[in-house]
C-alpha cells in the first residue's frame, strides 16, 4: 500500500493533472484518466498542458479545466518554470499527479508547494515526490496507456484500462465540414492519411507507396483523400501530392489541432505510419491501418477496435532506432 491511501480520494478539492507533452503519449493517457476521474469524483480537475496537446483535453468531461504551460513563451526557461510555478501556487491544488515523466514537472509542482506529489519514480526526482512510485520492468512491457495507469495501480488502486477517448468540439466539427466544403471533398467517401513521424525516417513509410494508395481509392472508387499532419510533415505531403496521378488536399500544418482530429473523425479510412493523429483515429474509433517500421506495435499500436497494424517481419524489429543501419526501412 502506497503512502498516497492515507489520503482519501474525497478529501482533494483540488487536483492538478500532468499532461504528456506529444500528442499521441497524451491521448495514451486518457484511460488512466478517466480513472483519475471517477477516484477523485468530487475534485477540481485541472490539466496543465502544452499548447500542441491542450486540445487534446478542452472538451473532456474528466477535466475542469485546461491551464496552458507555454514552456516556448511566457514559461520559458529557469525564471518561466518558476513564473508558472508562482501561477500554479495561487490555484490552491492540494495535489498533484505527473504523467509527465521529466524532472522539471516535479520540480515545477514542489516549486510550488503543492502538498502532495503523485509520478513515477523516474529521471532523478524521487526525493521532489511525496508519493514516487517504483517503475518496474512489467510496466514497461506492457501498453503505454498501462503504463501511465501503472502511477494509479503503484499507489494501490485497482484500476482497469477501459479504452481511449475523445471529445471533438462542435466548433472544430463546424470548421472541418468547411474545409472540406471548400476542397470539393463533402460528401464524398474520405481516405485520411497522416505520413509523417517525428521519430525518424525507420517510422514512415514511402511516400511514393502513400501515393499509389491515394490512386487505387480515389481513381477507382472515387473517394477523396486528405493528408493531415503538422508543418513538418508538409514536405513528405507534398511529395505523395506530386507522385499521385489523382488530386490530394494536402492540409498539413494548415489546421488546428482541434480542426485535425476533427477532419479525423470525418475519415472513412485512415492510413498512417506511427504518429500521434494514429492514436488520435484509434481513440475515436475510425477504420484505421497503422503501418509499422521500428517502433513496437505491442508498446505503442492503436487501441480501437477497428485498428489493423501493418508491419514487416524482421529479425532485428522492433529495434527502436529512428534510423534503420540496413537499410530495411
Amino acid at each position: 500500500m502506497g503512502k498516497f491511501l492515507q489520503l482519501e480520494p474525497g478529501a482533494v478539492r483540488r487536483l492538478l493533472v500532468r499532461s504528456a507533452n506529444w500528442i499521441g503519449d497524451a491521448v495514451m493517457t486518457t484511460p488512466a484518466l478517466k480513472a483519475v476521474r471517477e477516484l477523485f469524483c468530487n475534485a477540481e480537475i485541472t490539466i496543465l498542458a502544452k499548447p500542441l496537446v491542450a486540445p487534446l483535453f478542452e472538451h473532456s468531461p474528466r477535466v475542469d479545466q485546461v491551464f496552458i504551460y507555454d514552456g516556448e513563451g511566457r514559461h520559458r526557461g529557469i525564471s518561466g518554470k518558476l513564473r508558472l510555478a508562482a501561477e500554479l501556487s495561487k490555484e490552491g491544488f492540494d495535489a498533484a499527479l505527473l504523467f509527465q515523466n521529466a524532472f522539471e514537472a516535479a520540480f515545477i509542482t514542489a516549486a510550488a508547494r503543492i502538498p502532495v506529489r503523485i509520478g513515477f519514480n523516474t529521471d532523478a526526482r524521487g526525493l521532489l515526490l511525496t508519493h514516487p512510485v517504483k517503475n518496474p520492468a512489467r510496466f514497461k512491457q506492457g501498453h503505454h496507456a498501462d503504463y501511465y495507469l501503472g502511477i494509479l495501480r503503484g499507489l494501490g488502486f485497482e484500476v482497469s484500462n477501459s479504452g481511449l477517448e475523445l471529445y471533438v468540439g462542435d466548433c472544430d466539427r463546424r470548421s472541418a465540414r468547411g474545409i472540406l466544403e471548400r476542397k470539393g471533398l463533402a460528401g464524398k467517401r474520405l481516405l485520411g492519411i497522416s505520413p509523417g513521424a517525428t521519430f525518424g525516417p525507420a517510422k514512415q513509410w514511402y511516400p511514393e507507396r502513400y501515393a499509389e494508395l491515394v490512386d487505387r481509392f480515389c481513381v477507382r472508387d472515387n473517394w477523396g483523400a486528405v493528408i493531415l499532419g503538422g508543418p513538418g510533415d508538409l514536405g513528405t505531403a507534398e511529395k505523395i501530392a506530386r507522385a499521385a496521378d489523382t488530386p490530394v488536399v494536402n492540409l498539413c500544418g494548415s489546421t488546428s489541432v482541434g480542426e485535425a482530429i476533427a477532419l479525423v473523425e470525418k475519415c472513412d479510412l485512415f492510413v498512417t505510419n506511427d504518429s500521434g493523429l494514429m492514436h488520435v483515429a484509434a481513440a475515436l474509433d475510425v477504420p484505421l491501418v497503422a503501418i509499422f517500421g521500428s517502433t513496437n506495435p505491442v508498446a505503442t499500436g492503436p487501441l480501437g477496435e477497428k485498428s489493423r497494424v501493418v508491419q514487416v517481419k524482421l529479425p532485428c524489429n522492433p529495434c527502436l532506432k529512428p534510423e534503420c543501419p540496413y537499410g530495411h526501412l
